[in-house]
């Protein structure tokens, strides 16, 4: 049955014994949540705090800005690498209150709009369990677990680490491995034998480090370079739905 099952997969994927995919972006819609939670936070705080250089007051750009600085890290790290890049001293202090305001936004976001697993992921993960292979899911993000369940796909992953436990065990944030690699430790299964499927830069920077098998990159944003800005970080493959990944092409 799995020999078969993975005859339906792409190559890339026929010879890993694992696959650890990233939550925002890969498995839920939420990034755009988390966008538009840290546009608000962070264009507030460059409005009261403004840089010397007018250039650096432009506003948070959801895709370019939230893609190189925030996306794919712990709050407080992205906080500080986004107020570094328009000249602001990234205090802690500074930090955690941007991060604050990120963090209430968001929920607030969440609760009033909810959130939904992209079709093909769903049904990757699905032809990935058929054929035998562990999947976890992996996030710097404390909601995960939440999001996992109100999206009504936790009960697909055999694991799950989230930034509550990236904290209690004091995990590195990305673009450190620490996240992915005690993932695949928990399936059993070593990097060297584990897919990673992420869709920021500094997670695909991460898979890259920590030596794992495959790297997928996914491309949700559809610029003319994101694709070749994640190949940079160093993406293996990058698609822009994991329906392409196995036999029947990208969900409908």
């Amino acid at each position: 049955m799995g020999v078969r099952s993975r005859a339906a997969l792409a190559p890339v994927l026929r010879d890993v014994d694992a696959v650890v995919l990233d939550t925002d972006g890969v498995i839920t819609d939420s990034a755009r949540l988390h966008a538009a939670a840290w546009k608000a936070a962070f264009d507030a705080f460059v409005s009261e705090h403004p840089p010397e250089d007018p250039m650096q007051r432009r506003p948070f750009d959801t895709r370019d800005d939230y893609l190189r600085y925030v996306d794919g890290r712990s709050r407080l790290d992205g906080a500080a690498a986004f107020l570094a890049s328009r000249g602001l001293a990234p205090s802690s202090e500074a930090a955690r209150a941007v991060a604050a305001v990120k963090e209430r936004l968001f929920t607030e976001h969440l609760r009033a709009h909810g959130v939904r697993a992209y079709p093909g992921t769903v049904r990757l993960v699905r032809v990935l369990r058929r054929a035998g292979i562990p999947v976890a899911a992996a996030s710097a993000s404390r909601h995960a677990r939440e999001l996992l369940t109100l999206a009504g796909v936790l009960d697909l992953f055999d694991v799950l680490v989230d930034g509550g436990e990236a904290t209690r065990l004091g995990l590195a944030g990305k673009p450190q491995p620490d996240l992915f690699l005690e993932a695949a430790r928990r399936l059993g299964v070593p990097a060297e034998r584990t897919a990673v499927v992420e869709d920021a830069l500094a997670g695909v920077e991460a898979g890259c480090r920590g030596h794992f098998a495959v790297v997928v990159g996914v491309d949700r944003a559809g610029g003319t370079d994101t694709g070749e800005r994640l190949l940079r970080y160093g993406a293996d493959i990058v698609v822009h739905d994991l329906g392409e990944l196995f036999e029947g092409g990208p969900a409908q």
